[in-house]
């Protein structure tokens, strides 16, 4: 191995605010290994100085639907309005999940279904709602499995507006079939995961690169609205559209 570069000074994002939510299905306070290697991230994001929440959606009652508030579509409870709070103020979202049957955890579609409740909503500059924030995903489990949770939900936050940096997901999985998972100790007193340069690269590389996007994207205002204004679009000015009727 060659010798270590030296580091250069780390950035001081300070002004940054960033909501972490793992969509584990164990309610606390049951080891969750998904949050495990989510404070890997919420760790180096908070040493640069950003303010950082965390929720596990599993102990909030959070409905099922799409729209922002489900009590006012029959559901007695909703924790999602208030949730969603943070999340709006927040420049920076990271959502965590197991992998069930090769997929996302219910909890985690529940969330991004809740995100998508939020896709008629604009900003000042009426684009959606999500514009100018940056998004990633942390994912866990014993089967295969990764890329593919992480290509939906990136996709999902993408979809609805968020910015996507470079290498946005970070996972770990163990053996295929019964075993441990990320951050259960072993009969050395080490830990399942821990030492996986791969995937504590990852988790380092997705925590600086949301950051530097975040940072960016409050540097320049957020994406400019040219072109992309929803409110422009219903008002009837369609940024030159090739098809006269769409002008």
């Amino acid at each position: 191995m060659t010798d270590a570069k030296e580091a250069p000074n780390a950035p001081d994002y300070s002004g940054l605010k960033a909501v972490f939510i793992n969509c584990t299905l164990k309610p606390s306070p049951s080891f969750s290994h998904t949050e495990c290697l989510m404070d890997v991230v919420q760790k180096i994001m908070e040493d640069a100085g950003v303010t950082v929440q965390s929720y596990r959606s599993v102990d909030h009652a959070i409905a099922p639907g799409v729209y922002p508030d489900m009590t006012k579509e029959g559901f007695d409870e909703d924790a999602w309005p208030d949730i969603s709070k943070t999340v709006m103020a927040s420049d920076i979202l990271v959502i965590g999940t197991p992998i069930w049957l090769g997929e996302v955890s219910s909890e985690c579609r529940k969330i991004i279904e809740r995100l998508y409740a939020h896709s008629g909503e604009t900003n000042d500059k009426g684009q959606y709602i999500f514009y100018g924030k940056a998004g990633g995903c942390i994912v866990t489990g014993n089967e295969d499995g990764v890329k593919h949770c992480a290509m939906s939900t990136l996709y999902s936050l993408s979809h609805i507006g968020y910015t996507i940096p470079p290498q946005a997901d970070a996972g770990w999985i163990g053996e295929i079939g019964p075993g441990p998972s990320y951050g259960d100790k072993q009969d050395d007193g080490s830990r399942v995961g821990f030492d996986s340069e791969f995937t504590q690269r990852n988790a380092t590389f997705l925590a600086w690169n949301l950051m530097h996007m975040a940072n960016l994207l409050n540097q320049a205002g957020g994406i400019p609205e040219y072109g992309n204004s929803r409110d422009a679009w219903d008002d009837g000015v369609r940024y030159n559209h090739p098809n006269p009727e769409y002008r």
